[in-house]
């Protein structure tokens, strides 16, 4: 016998009885972006490495430990792409999407990176990506976070909480990387060696640092609100306002920063205590200088992400349900010259009445076995056509969730009966 393939390590099947959960929460997620006027952009799996490189910046973990790169045949340097934002930037300026125009877009989709696998997080992971383009103003922050809010509440989802930094922008930065660094070499001593190799090209990365014998170091670090200039200020305020005026809770975390240079201004994430180490639920910011650093003109930017396992876990940790994908109605052909009348049958309701859900059983089996499947399946009706039905044109028609009697109907009053008893199955 052959040895059994198994799966790429951090790379997970999602089996059927787990997809209803996936396609629940990206209906959810689909309808709430729709609504606040976003369209759906998609890109491509695979982009030039140097893409990654400019946008997320090459000290950072992403770049240099995690992305899956590799030569083509023309010896071109390619990535599975890591994350969306970069993406979506390129697709943007590629197809002249950014000139004089303002978008509002959202992606979703497998993103890769060759992280340690663990609950929480995988080789293989998903994210739903929402952005928009050449709104400049603090007014489209707040509608992002307050778009996050709403689909925590849609959810049920009370177990997150709001933090919010501002990062000013790259010249009020430069200041605070001076005193970062200043301040993180005379501990220089005690740090790690990617935090020694952090602090020569872009000291800002060590506030991400998980490891624990520098927490109290970095505790003691100069904050960075202390080194916004006065338009940033005045845009965090602005932020702050609007979230207040909505009813949002938050808390402001001078600490975040965030594992993306690209980011400028607004950063915020939804955290949780309900998953363990993994407490990041839906993380985002402005990026007003990507655009113009990847080749195009001038944008202001600013976007979230929120990764499908996490989101999943954390709905079912708060007790949520996925409404049930079962079929209608179960048809069973029990009998000779049977199959071919339900075939025909089957495919004429789904003409007369689009979304109904028909299962048709295949494979044969007594009309006993047939039985249990339709039981098994969950649906709410079963048709039965035996030699008798077929001859009279009818089908029996049984409830499998309530005590009824079978009863027999004409083929053509089929279609306004189902409906009749799929109603007062659900009242």
């Amino acid at each position: 016998m052959a040895e059994q393939l198994q799966p790429i390590r951090g790379m997970a099947d999602v089996l059927p009885e787990d997809s209803a959960w996936w396609q629940f929460l990206e209906e959810q997620l689909k309808d709430l972006v729709h609504s606040y006027g976003y369209r759906e952009l998609r890109i491509p799996v695979v982009e030039r490495t140097e893409l990654f490189k400019r946008s997320i910046g090459e000290v950072t973990d992403i770049v240099e430990k995690e992305m899956y790169t590799f030569l083509d045949r023309n010896d071109e340097s390619l990535t599975l792409r890591p994350e969306a934002t970069a993406g979506l930037v390129r697709a943007g300026i590629s197809n002249g999407l950014f000139h004089n125009q303002r978008q509002k877009v959202w992606f979703t989709g497998p993103m890769f990176r060759y992280e340690k696998p663990q609950k929480g997080r995988y080789r293989q992971f998903y994210q739903f990506d929402v952005e928009a383009f050449g709104f400049p103003g603090p007014d489209i922050d707040a509608e992002m976070i307050i778009m996050t809010q709403r689909l925590f509440r849609r959810l049920g989802i009370s177990a997150v909480t709001l933090e919010l930094n501002s990062l000013g922008t790259p010249e009020s930065r430069a200041g605070y990387r001076r005193a970062l660094s200043e301040y993180f070499t005379r501990h220089r001593r005690v740090l790690d060696e990617d935090s020694e190799r952090r602090l020569e090209r872009n000291p800002m990365r060590i506030l991400d640092s998980k490891n624990p014998a520098l927490a109290e170091i970095i505790r003691g670090a100069p904050l960075i609100t202390n080194y916004l200039d006065a338009e940033s200020t005045a845009h965090f305020a602005s932020l702050c306002e609007l979230l207040d005026d909505a009813g949002i809770d938050y808390r402001v975390n001078p600490r975040l920063v965030r594992g993306l240079d690209y980011y400028t201004r607004t950063v915020f994430e939804w955290v949780t205590d309900r998953l363990g180490a993994q407490g990041a639920v839906c993380s985002g910011g402005r990026y007003d200088g990507l655009v113009e650093h990847l080749g195009g003109r001038s944008t202001p930017a600013v976007g979230w992400a929120a990764g499908l396992e996490r989101l999943q876990a954390l709905y079912r940790v708060c007790g949520g349900e996925p409404p049930e994908k079962r079929p209608d109605v179960y048809i069973v052909a029990a009998g000779d010259g049977t199959l071919r009348p339900a075939f025909r049958l089957a495919e004429q309701l789904r003409d007369l009445r689009p979304g109904l859900r028909i299962e048709l059983n295949s494979g044969g089996g007594s009309l006993k076995a047939q039985m249990k499947r339709a039981d098994k399946s969950g649906a709410e009706l079963a048709l039965i056509l035996g030699e008798r039905e077929v001859a009279a044109e009818t089908a029996g028609l049984k409830a499998l969730r309530r005590e009824s009697e079978q009863r027999d109907v004409a083929w053509r009053e089929l279609a306004d009966v189902i409906d009749r008893e799929l109603t007062a199955a659900a009242s």
